[in-house]
């Protein structure tokens, strides 16, 4: 008898809210079919995992970015994100359906989520993922073992983690980490509808008022060229902004520059900071930290400006220039703005 016996297939939570999914549910199911790939011998399936009020009309939304199956959890309850029912919900249906492996989005709702479930069910749970791979050795005899790859200590190390005596074996990841495959409208797949069975339909905390948060400015993880500034580019970063305008872009900042006060904490990438991927990064000043380059290595195109031809930045660029930012970035600028001209 096999050690997980009745153990099967990689659950994606998708994520939603007002009937709006948020891409990393998309972003995790596409991850998850690239897994379900490397153990063709498993026969595993790309499941997602649907939680709301009125929110069917979604599952082929879900088929159509990659699941094979949709899971639907529709009641009054699930309305709006409540731990509780949520919690409960979502663990009803792992222990229905009980899939190996459970991947949730790194968001504020996941982070507060999947913990909860975790511990209901004793399983493992690592958090803030940025690699998953499933071990081939293991698959040979009939074990899906995810390596699951994180920061630690403050990003100064990796670590990989597996979670070999439980399951399912749980995951947050962060979005923008992985990509989003295309949409394909022609695929499908298999709608489940399942009713949970409520204990208790009292809610154990009440929310009396929302208040929507007010947000200043861009967002760059929704940016598609960004100019990032380090602490190299400290004293020249009106320069490293006219060359992100100019370009059509956003600036953005590295951790060092937002603790020695010179940017906003909104605009930081890296892993204290926010995981982007645009089609274009110039990294002015950065040396390339591992924290930093975690948020922004899968970005299309990297460009790296740095005086120091040792600089770790220079290791993940497709292209590199080696000088000061303040002498470079005005010739840039002067080559975008005549590109412009024609």
């Amino acid at each position: 008898m096999a050690k997980f016996e009745g153990y099967k297939d990689i659950y994606v939570f998708v994520e939603q809210k007002n009937g709006e999914v948020a891409n990393v549910g998309y972003e995790l199911i596409s991850e998850a079919r690239k897994l379900v790939a490397s153990i063709p011998q498993m026969n595993f399936q790309v499941v997602g995992v649907l939680l709301g009020h009125n929110i069917k009309a979604k599952a082929n939304d879900v088929i159509a970015h990659g699941a094979d199956k949709v899971i639907v959890v529709d009641d009054a309850l699930l309305e709006g994100y409540s731990t509780q029912f949520y919690a409960d919900a979502l663990t009803q249906v792992i222990n229905s359906f009980k899939p190996d492996s459970f991947l949730t989005g790194a968001t504020v709702l996941g982070r507060d989520l999947a913990p909860r479930v975790a511990a209901r069910l004793n399983a493992g749970l690592t958090a803030d993922a940025t690699k998953i791979e499933i071990d081939q050795e293991k698959a040979k005899d009939g074990e899906a073992l995810l390596l699951v790859t994180r920061p630690t200590f403050g990003g100064n190390l990796f670590g990989t983690i597996v979670c070999p005596d439980t399951r399912p074996q749980m995951a947050t990841i962060r979005p923008n980490v992985f990509s989003m495959d295309d949409v394909d409208a022609s695929r499908t797949g298999e709608v489940v509808e399942f009713t949970p069975e409520w204990t208790d339909t009292d809610p154990k905390v009440i929310v009396k008022e929302v208040i929507a948060k007010v947000v200043e400015g861009v967002d760059i993880t929704k940016a598609d060229i960004l100019v990032g500034a380090g602490r190299g580019a400290e004293d020249c970063l009106d320069m490293v902004q006219a060359v992100a305008e100019e370009l059509g872009g956003e600036l953005c900042a590295s951790r060092a520059v937002v603790d020695d006060g010179f940017a906003d904490k909104a605009i930081q990438v890296g892993q204290t900071g926010k995981t982007v991927r645009p089609s274009l990064y110039i990294a002015c000043g950065i040396s390339g930290a591992c924290q930093h380059v975690a948020g922004m290595e899968k970005s299309d195109m990297i460009i790296a400006i740095n005086r120091d031809p040792q600089a770790e930045i220079f290791s993940i660029a497709n292209m590199g220039f080696i000088g000061d930012v303040k002498e470079i970035l005005p010739l840039l600028k002067d080559e975008i703005i005549a590109a412009k001209k024609g």
